[in-house]
């Protein structure tokens, strides 16, 4: 009795251990996290005000503000959402749904987990000579579109197929008895269940995208003027960023272009995450 009164307080002293560790790694974490933004924010907020979200830089961006760069942002990181969605949507309802398992899908799978772990300066490196060389896009909105969606590719793919795996297979079994094709069935049954899933591989997408840096300085180029169309060449804030910071050019352009990206990507998230939890009770309904 004495010796399992012993074992019991040796396991529940374990237990306190193990959780504490956790708990003070948690807290480290959550600092640390709150220290970088919070650093950011503080030294950046100050800065922005009308003249710097609505004015186009000037001298290499020590003056003026960041209009023409937040534009070209946006348009680079909507190209290449809008090409991978539906490459990546498709591709996983071809693994989940269509292939049968064996070598070909195996191996697809290996190399696109490959893809999602190579350093972005190699996509950069193949977007520069496949898009900017060798199709002859010169550096561009569309280039940079292009690469940044075989980037998030891989992300977008593994979301969703682990998404569409999560649908009960009786969800299949019923819409198929009630006379519905496999197609419909994965259109009105599958897929709507699978939109949180869906918007999640998305934010971690556009998040990965909006931020990239040296992809993007290698296919989009980094002009400061206003992109008209997608065969212009623009400048991201993630790049203006750094060259604002390495280059010593203003530093407190670089603390306010940090603190707005830093603010996009939490409006971002958070909107997503908003909407991925109305449809998500919305299908529990």
């Amino acid at each position: 009795m004495k010796k399992q009164k012993e074992l019991k307080n040796i396991k529940n002293t374990k237990n306190v251990v193990f959780y504490g560790l956790i708990g003070v790694l948690a807290a480290v974490t959550l600092a640390s996290l709150i220290i970088i933004i919070g650093y950011i924010l503080v030294n950046g907020i100050s800065h922005i005000n009308f003249e710097f979200l609505t004015q186009d830089p000037k001298r290499m961006g020590k003056e003026g503000g960041i209009f023409s760069v937040i534009i070209g942002t946006l348009m680079v990181t909507s190209v290449g959402i809008l090409i991978a969605t539906p490459i990546g949507i498709a591709a996983a309802i071809y693994f989940t749904e269509y292939s049968k398992e064996g070598k070909g899908v195996y191996l697809i799978r290996f190399f696109t987990e490959i893809l999602a772990g190579i350093p972005s300066i190699i996509f950069g490196l193949f977007g520069f000579a496949f898009f900017v060389i060798f199709l002859k896009m010169g550096w561009s909105v569309l280039s940079g579109g292009l690469t940044l969606a075989i980037m998030v590719l891989p992300t977008l793919i593994r979301a969703t197929e682990e998404s569409l795996k999560t649908v009960p297979m009786s969800y299949r079994e019923g819409s198929l008895s009630l006379g519905a094709t496999k197609w419909q069935t994965i259109v009105r049954v599958i897929l709507p269940c699978c939109r949180p899933g869906i918007l999640t591989g998305l934010i971690l997408g556009i998040g990965r995208a909006i931020g990239e840096t040296a992809a993007v300085m290698l296919t989009v180029g980094g002009s400061l003027r206003l992109p008209t169309s997608v065969f212009d060449s623009t400048r991201t804030m993630a790049v203006h960023l750094y060259i604002l910071a390495a280059e010593g050019l203003s530093m407190e352009k670089t603390y306010a272009t940090a603190a707005l990206l830093i603010f996009i990507v939490l409006v971002i998230n958070t909107s997503a995450n908003l909407i991925s939890n109305k449809l998500g009770g919305n299908n529990g309904n």
